[in-house]
């Protein structure tokens, strides 16, 4: 899969910013805080550039968090 560097993905910097407290935050957090779309794929990118981020879905809604 090819995936964006975060050193040259100012998107992929503002999810991992908002990221950073190391709290779960919901997709729709993620949307509105760090001014992004399709969640799930900017996180597999993160992950693709080595960060750990924990995602767990609870009912219908997804919770992903940064692993400190």
């Amino acid at each position: 899969m090819k995936f964006a560097h975060l050193d040259k993905s100012p998107r992929l910097q503002r999810v991992r910013a908002f990221l950073a407290d190391h709290k779960e935050h919901t997709t729709r957090d993620i949307v509105y805080g760090a001014q992004v779309m399709a969640v799930s794929a900017c996180v597999s990118e993160l992950r693709s550039n080595g960060l750990t981020i924990h995602s767990r879905r609870k009912e219908n809604i997804w919770y992903y968090r940064l692993e400190a």
